[in-house]
């Protein structure tokens, strides 16, 4: 394994995950290979805004440090894939517990913000409140802006996500705005709510968007404190 030149010099396991998968988009990289391997030319499609020059140099990083491999592909033209190794793999839960813990502080997007098929699928899993699906068998299709699909299929406390259509689905979604379901889970609008502004549209009974909303939830950040806390 190559040294690193930047490190904290702490000797701290926290202190080391930080230099392994600290640096500035190596954890969104991570983020979309939790999913399955990719490519090269897809992990550029899904950040957009990271310099071609410095994706091809967190993935070196990451594959000197044991978290990602490059794999051929026989299948594949040009079958060059990224993928994580069982070391990097690890990573998974602790990646849904800390996009949890950011998705409460988020509010609406901004106008150049990057809402992509990884992050929606991802924002299901980080969300998903298995306790609340034990004996629930139900399939959601949910659609952004039209252009991007996705369903999630509920069978007894499991989730499966996958993109694309489900043509028997139980309730289909349509949210405007990457937001707007945001806005549902969190608790900011209900179901009735969101379906009379139009921020959400619905095929199917209002009733399974309310189950939506409890399987899926997400509660916000505590609102920050000014000045000083005395005990």
């Amino acid at each position: 394994m190559t040294a690193r030149t930047r490190t904290y010099g702490q000797y701290c396991g926290l202190a080391r995950a930080m230099e392994l998968v600290g640096e500035r988009w190596a954890l969104l990289i991570v983020r979309d290979l939790v999913l399955g391997p990719k490519r090269y030319n897809e992990l550029r499609a899904g950040l957009p805004k990271i310099p071609p020059s410095l994706l091809s140099a967190r993935l070196n990083e990451l594959e000197e440090s044991g978290v990602i491999r490059r794999r051929v592909r026989p299948d594949l033209d040009a079958g060059l894939v990224y993928e994580l190794t069982q070391y990097g793999s690890e990573l998974d839960q602790i990646l849904l517990d800390l996009g949890l813990w950011g998705a409460r502080s988020l509010s609406h997007p901004g106008p150049d913000d990057v809402f992509t098929l990884d992050a929606a699928i991802l924002s299901l899993f980080t969300t998903f409140q298995a306790e609340a699906a034990a004996g629930v068998q139900i399939t959601f299709e949910i659609q952004y802006h039209n252009t991007m699909i996705l369903h999630a299929m509920i069978d007894n406390g499991d989730l499966k996500v996958s993109e694309g259509r489900y043509p028997e689905a139980d309730l289909i979604i349509r949210a405007g705005q990457g937001s707007a379901l945001l806005d549902v889970i969190g608790g900011h609008l209900t179901p009735a709510e969101a379906v009379a502004n139009g921020s959400v549209s619905i095929e199917g009974d209002v009733r399974d968007l309310e189950l939506f909303t409890r399987l899926f939830r997400l509660t916000s950040a505590p609102e920050p404190k000014n000045g000083v806390s005395v005990h």
